[in-house]
């Protein structure tokens, strides 16, 4: 992308702001390109894209004419560096690469990046399963979305398995099937797996919910409702009644789907509500004109940037990775709207268009949208000072030198020392921060079972040694202000010998246990080299700190009871070399059940496609090893 190195002038360090800026000039050109603003401690301040840098650079040169955010930044530069790119479209991707990467304080990042579900229709099975998707598309298939949350699919998902009666098992469950499941008996499925329906019918469901996920939903229900007067005329009552009971199905999904805009088939509805420095982006998903859900983000603003600007920053780092709409509307103008539109479109490999619009049915779409995000912006600083109070109480009850930014929460689960998990929760100023949540599958072979002090131990160190490699000066977010431990004077002591040991004996350590009689309200806090104390029985800060414990110890309970599930549903053939998901399903297909695989001989082993004289003696070897 780039066709020159990094250039940082370090010939005078007593040059600072206006000046330090001012003499760079002489070696910049007019070519487009990346620049980094940098303080004394060489930490990145700001990253920035230009047309030409020497006229961008010279804009922060003048001493006047700034906003009060751009002074600030100013002032604070010591240095700068600078990337070269053959086209300002480069710079645009660049600059944002950079900014994901470095997280500077004056350039406005999205926090919240996590991908989106989908509806997945694969292709490579006679009686495809209709199921979520989230991740890169490395199935053969179609996909439907993006839908706003897990729950939006599992909804979309429960009301089509109604409408269009698709599997929602898995392969080996339907290979291995004999006869039909509940699911059939409550009429949303067609239990092709015993053979209730033919490979073409079932091609026709398929088709129909492929339709009606591109927003032909019309037709079908024609069709429906034609079907049903036939199979009335014909005198079959009980096919006319199963096909009515589809078609209320097939009404109800439609009703269902919120905002149904009538003249918007594609879109990605985004708004931005800017007050008091904080920002909310909501954004609504419109495909087949259904609306499919929205979430709303709070992107960091940068100290101070302004609605355009958030929004245009947004939009490059939201659809890194994601692929955009064919159209965005937006609430503001974009300073640079050609420049986004064009990046957009070559990460789609297709035309996007951006666009304000001021009346109508797209107009009124922005609005709820922008509505949306004003009232969740209220809700989230409501919810953030109240958070800012009890973290100012949990300082003031644990002696801290002040309100802890980031407080981590750990807890182990197993059952009688099986699938042991650690777990780990985060919570600061915004509550519980979800993305930051860990677990650790314990790996200590010595371990004696049920050994909650060695587990602790072994969490810690991992978590510790993990930090003080990628963040050794403590300059990111990541290092915890105050540590909170499940247990009392046994695992505290324990904790502090750990930390003292990786040297991060500076981070307070405090252990959260129930009281005499184990009952919720009469815990004990545990401090290394203090004795024990309780707070009152309704002090707010002991809700909080019971909050913060037993969201810890869900997370600890959902983390080994999906590793246990895990270890249930695991096959022998999941460990075998050269054995891939396509080569089980041939397996299982053929011989019914993974026992049945074993039992069988080489030549048996043969018969089945895509098995190998080779392969067939390497299974066969690994499922009857001794």
């Amino acid at each position: 992308m780039t066709d020159s190195t990094p250039t940082t002038d370090m010939t005078n360090p007593e040059l600072r702001g206006h000046a330090c800026i001012q003499s760079y000039l002489k070696s910049l050109d007019n070519s487009p390109g990346v620049y980094r603003m940098l303080n004394e401690k060489s930490e990145v301040l700001y990253v920035g894209k230009a047309r030409s840098l020497r006229m961008r650079v010279s804009n922060y040169a003048r001493p006047s004419g700034h906003s009060a955010r751009i002074a600030r930044m100013i002032s604070e530069t010591t240095s700068m560096m600078f990337l070269t790119t053959r086209t300002e479209t480069e710079a645009l991707l660049l600059e944002q690469n950079l900014i994901k990467q470095l997280k500077p304080r004056y350039n406005v990042l999205l926090r919240d990046d996590k991908s989106f579900p989908y509806i997945l229709l694969p292709k490579d099975h006679a009686f495809p399963q209709l199921r979520k998707h989230r991740g890169r598309r490395s199935v053969k298939g179609s996909y439907f979305g993006p839908f706003a949350s897990a729950g939006a699919v599992n909804r979309t998902l429960n009301q089509l398995q109604r409408v269009f009666l698709l599997r929602n098992c898995t392969d080996s469950v339907f290979h291995s099937r004999t006869r039909p499941c509940l699911l059939y008996q409550i009429k949303r499925c067609s239990a092709p797996c015993v053979g209730y329906v033919s490979e073409d019918e079932y091609a026709g469901l398929v088709a129909d919910a492929e339709r009606f996920l591109s927003g032909k939903s019309t037709r079908i229900q024609a069709q429906l409702a034609k079907d049903m007067q036939a199979a009335s005329d014909g005198m079959e009552f009980e096919r006319a009644a199963a096909l009515r009971d589809r078609i209320r199905a097939l009404t109800n999904v439609q009703q269902s789907q919120g905002i149904n805009p009538r003249g918007v088939t594609e879109a990605d509805v985004i708004a931005v509500h800017l007050e008091k420095g904080q920002a909310c982006v909501q954004v609504f998903f419109i495909r087949a004109n259904q609306s499919w859900g929205n979430r709303d983000f709070y992107p960091a603003t940068g100290a101070g940037a302004e609605e355009p600007e958030i929004l245009e920053a947004f939009l490059t780092q939201f659809y890194d990775g994601k692929e955009p709409p064919r159209l965005l509307l937006l609430s503001h103008d974009l300073e640079n709207a050609d420049l986004v539109a064009t990046a957009l479109g070559e990460r789609a490999g297709r035309k996007v268009d951006l666009t304000v619009p001021r009346r109508g049915e797209k107009a009124e779409l922005v609005e709820n949208a922008l509505r949306n995000a004003r009232e969740s912006l209220a809700m989230r600083m409501a919810s953030t000072a109240a958070q800012g109070r009890l973290l100012d109480g949990l300082a003031e009850a644990f002696g801290l030198d002040g309100p802890p930014e980031r407080v981590e929460v750990y807890d182990n689960s197993h059952i009688q020392g099986t699938d042991a998990v650690g777990a780990m929760i985060v919570a600061g100023r915004d509550g519980f921060i979800k993305s930051q949540y860990r677990k650790f599958n314990i790996r200590g072979d010595s371990l004696t079972p049920g050994d909650d002090f060695g587990m602790m131990k072994e969490v810690l160190t991992r978590r510790f040694q993990r930090l003080l490699k990628e963040d050794p000066d403590r300059q990111g977010d990541t290092w915890p202000d105050l540590l909170l431990i499940d247990g009392g004077a046994g695992q505290v002591s324990v904790v502090a010998e750990i930390m003292g040991d990786l040297g991060v004996d500076d981070i307070p350590v405090v252990g959260v246990a129930k009281g005499i009689d184990r009952d919720a309200g009469k815990e004990e806090f545990h401090r290394p080299g203090a004795r024990p104390f309780a707070l009152r029985h309704n002090d707010p800060i002991l809700y909080f700190v019971q909050r913060l414990r037993d969201e810890a110890h869900r997370f600890a309970i959902g983390t080994h009871r999906a590793k246990r599930a895990k270890a249930v549903s695991a096959s022998p053939l999941d460990d075998i070399p050269g054995v891939g998901a396509g080569r089980k399903r041939a397996l299982l297909a053929h011989f019914g059940s993974a026992k049945a695989v074993a039992r069988a001989g080489l030549s048996d082993l043969q018969a089945v496609g895509g098995i190998s004289e080779t392969l067939a003696q390497v299974i066969h070897d690994h499922l009857n090893a001794r």
